[in-house]
């Protein structure tokens, strides 16, 4: 594997937040960074600010065909595909019975959907080139439970079990698969309204609020994509940062109890908000 000097990054969700830090970072180290967002101008002004390594794409990762000609795109211009990171995603948070069915598959079309298309696009050209490295976003959500999140949370837990998979699978072909887990990290996914056409969603929790009972405070952007970036230099398998989120999901293994316990405290006192 490439280290990151003069490698080739496709990065999904890059307009913000963890996607654009991550481009910023390895960019830094002297790769070549590709930012994909459904948003053109937030990438293009991402990608402007990271200088002539960047490069912006406007992609709706729902969209296969498109994703797929985007890859290929990046793998021909650079003649390789080093990394790929499936970060795109959305948020729904609520009381599970009052969340719409048109949300529940809204999240499951981006976040799961989005992130098997990514995989679709971008692993057969790693096999064939036996080399390159697929990082896909979950989430502490996705390693216990997220009460008020539970669609979040569903996805999550669904890329957390396919990355697992899929890096064993993987292994034969030269190909590295590692799923990023953060805490609640500061990006605008914390302050962001359910999606604008979907409606009858009655009430919705102060989620940065909610987050910061049950995990502490969100973690800066940088300092989150620094510690992924060493997690995939290592190859590891499940990237978890910060440390205070690694001391929760052990704690969640040792005693799930202690986690239930404190986490129908933080839902008592959010549903408090609503009255």
């Amino acid at each position: 594997m490439k280290t990151w000097q003069d490698s080739t990054a496709f990065i999904t969700g890059a307009g913000s937040g963890i996607g654009r830090a991550l481009a910023q970072a390895i960019a830094a180290r002297g790769g070549y960074v590709y930012l994909a967002d459904v948003d053109g101008a937030a990438a293009q002004a991402a990608a402007a600010a990271i200088g002539a390594r960047a490069t912006a794409v406007q992609l709706d990762v729902r969209d296969a065909d498109a994703f797929r000609a985007r890859v290929h795109e990046a793998a021909q211009q650079r003649g390789t595909l080093d990394y790929i990171f499936n970060n795109a995603g959305i948020g729904i948070a609520g009381e599970a019975y009052e969340i719409p069915a048109e949300a529940w598959q809204r999240i499951i079309d981006i976040n799961v959907g989005g992130t098997l298309n990514g995989i679709a696009a971008a692993y057969p050209l790693m096999v064939e080139q036996r080399s390159g490295h697929i990082i896909n976003t979950a989430s502490l959500a996705g390693l216990g439970p997220a009460p008020l999140l539970a669609p979040y949370s569903m996805t999550k837990h669904a890329i957390v079990g396919l990355s697992h998979s899929l890096r064993i699978e993987a292994a034969a072909y030269g190909v590295r698969v590692s799923v990023l887990c953060p805490a609640s990290v500061e990006t605008p996914m914390l302050d962001a309204p359910p999606p604008a056409d979907i409606k009858d969603m009655p009430w919705t929790p102060d989620v940065r609020r909610f987050l910061t009972k049950l995990a502490g405070p969100p973690y800066p952007a940088d300092k989150f994509a620094a510690e992924a970036l060493r997690g995939v230099e290592k190859n590891a398998a499940t990237i978890v940062a910060p440390a205070r989120a690694r001391m929760v999901w052990y704690l969640g293994r040792l005693a799930p109890g202690l986690v239930e316990k404190a986490s129908l405290g933080a839902v008592a006192s959010e549903r408090a908000s609503r009255a």
